[in-house]
Order: structure tokens, then sequence, then C-alpha cells
């Protein structure tokens, strides 16, 4: 378990780096000159001997790879550096908006687990046939409905219609309803779809009926065996479900006019602040990698077999029994899914 730990942490270090080396040679060879940037729009009179002052002063003369060992270096020590638009430290540009886009982006999840879960176990459980495809065909719909298009029509019937909600701002908690309902759209829709389908595959399998066979209500059944084991394929894209998330914020809070990360990015790149994009990348990067992490640490709870296998393999290739003379995986190598899962009496 410690090798298995180990690993994933080794793994999202290797991401992260991954991650802003990309964005730090992707950003800096754009056709943009950051110095430009720093004196603003309005600075037309410049001289090409202030320019070069400038950039000999932030270091943007020196080469791309020393520009890349200088900034790697500093963040190492946690120094993300400043804004090229507001020369402000980025760490503060970011941290002012994490929080506006923390609010949304979690009620948004809670709200798309709650009731894309809950259609995915109503649509699976439920006896009316009827019913149970027409629940099954919403998560498609959910998935197709643009963002700003749906945001729109919140605003119009929630807002100038209804009079319940703000339309614009992030005052007060009632501000945090329509952009987290926005958000959870497609992403109670993906969980919904994952889930459901998983059910139905999962309810076919013989443990189910053993544990009919045993006295097991419906809900017991469908809550405590069927959904712990049909929940795995929708845990491992949790990942891309916060980065949907994320990205999601960017739209939701330009049509809604609420401060956070979503704005900043906006901002960042119509101005070609590359210092503020890269920061942004990086905490993207780093919250993907933490929901997956915090994933692969689960995974072995709920199905004990990802490390067990694992475990399996490094011992007969210790042991030089790892393949086969033809070189294909020896059959005593395999590990036979159990039938009757956790909670069901063997």
């Amino acid at each position: 378990m410690t090798r298995y730990v180990l690993s994933r942490v080794g793994q999202a270090v290797l991401v992260l780096w991954a991650a802003w080396t990309i964005s730090f040679f992707v950003l800096y060879v754009l056709p943009s000159d950051p110095a430009r940037i720093m004196l603003g729009p309005d600075a037309t009179d410049v001289s090409a001997a202030q320019l070069d002052a400038l950039r000999h002063r932030y270091g943007l003369d020196q080469p791309v790879v020393v520009q890349y060992g200088q900034h790697l270096v500093a963040l190492l020590s946690g120094d993300l550096g400043r804004s090229i638009g507001s020369g402000r430290p980025i760490a503060e540009v970011i941290g002012e908006a994490v929080g506006p886009t923390a609010q949304i982006a979690a009620v948004g999840l809670l709200l798309a687990v709650v009731f894309g879960g809950g259609l995915a176990v109503l649509a699976t459980w439920t006896r009316n046939r009827a019913l149970g495809q027409f629940l099954l065909q919403l998560p498609p719909v959910g998935v197709a409905v643009p963002g700003f298009w749906f945001a729109l029509l919140l605003v119009q019937w929630f807002s100038f219609g209804l009079h319940l909600f703000p339309a614009f701002g992030g005052e007060g908690p009632a501000s945090v309803v329509l952009p987290a309902v926005t958000l959870a759209l497609p992403t109670g829709a993906t969980i919904a779809q994952l889930l459901s389908k998983s059910l139905v595959q999962t309810l076919r399998e013989p443990y189910v009926d053993t544990a009919y066979a045993k006295g097991a209500g419906r809900w017991r059944v469908h809550l405590r065996h069927a959904l712990r084991n049909a929940a795995l394929p929708a845990l491992t894209v949790t990942g891309l479900i916060v980065g949907q998330l994320f990205s999601g914020t960017v739209v939701t809070e330009t049509v809604f006019s609420r401060p956070g990360l979503g704005r900043v990015t906006a901002t960042a790149v119509q101005g070609q602040d590359i210092p503020v994009v890269q920061g942004i990348v990086l905490l993207a990067a780093a919250v993907f990698v933490v929901a997956n992490l915090v994933v692969d640490l689960v995974y072995p709870l709920l199905d004990p077999r990802v490390v067990l296998a694992g475990s399996r393999r490094r011992l007969r290739a210790q042991a030089g029994g790892d393949d086969g003379p033809d070189g294909t995986r020896t059959p005593d190598d395999t590990v036979a899914p159990t039938t009757t899962p956790k909670g069901v009496p063997a």
C-alpha cells in the first residue's frame, strides 16, 4: 500500500511540473511583447531604449531557457512572480479570486452529485419502464445544453421574471444559487449518465440475484450493494468532473458578472498577462491532480483488488514467473473478481 501511495504522489508531482513547463513554453512563444503590456495601451511615446531597459530589468531579454530556469527556481521557493499588467504578486491576485470561485464550484458540485446521483438511482430503481427510459434520456440532454444559454435562461426566469435571485454580482448567499445551478447542469448530467449505465450493468451481476435470494430488499440491494460497485466508473472520472467545473467558471462568472478565477482568466488572456495565466494553469493542474490523487487513494478502499493485483504482479516478477515462455501472462497471474461484494453474506 505504501508503494502504491508513493507512486501516485510521484505521478502527481510529475503532472504538475509538466503542466507548468508546457504552459511556460507555449505562452512565451506567443507574438506579444510583455514590456509593452506593462506600460499599457496608452504608452505610445516610449522609446526603444526604454523598452530595452524594462526588458532587462525583468530578465525578458534573456534566452527562454534561462528564463525558464529562473522561473522554475522561483516557483520551487513559492514565488509565482508578478502580474505584467498590474505589477501585483500573482499569489495575491489568485488568492483574492479563489474564494468566490470556490463557493459556486463547491455548491455546484454538491448539487451535481445529489441530483445526478439521485436521477441515476431513480431511473434504475423504478419499475415503471416508461418513466425509467424517460429519466435515462435526460442526462444526454443536460450535457448537450450550452452553459451560457442555460445561464441566460436562469437569469430571465428567476431574476427578471420571478425576482427570486440577483442576476449579477457576488454579494450574499442568494448570488451563489444561479451560478452554481449553471455549473451543476453539465456536471450532474455527466454523473447521471455514467452512474446510470454502470448501475444497469451492475444490477445484472450474479451477486445481485444472490442478495435477493437471501432476503435482501430492493433498496438494500440497490443502494448498499449495487451502488457501491457501480460508483467506481463515476469515481474514476472525478478529475474530469472537477476540470469541467473549473472551466465552466469562465463562462458562468462572465454571464453573472461575478468576481473569481474565471473573470481573472478571461482578463489575463485578453491582456496577454502571461505570468497570471501560468499561475492559473498551475492552480487548475493542482486541483486536477489533487482530485485524481484522492480518487487513487480512495479506490483501493472500495476495490482492494487494485492493490492486490499490483502486489501479485510484483511478487511473480521477482520470482521470474510473470510472463510465460511465449511472452503472454500466465493463467494464475490474473486476479479473479469476486462475485459477492462486501456486505452480502457468503
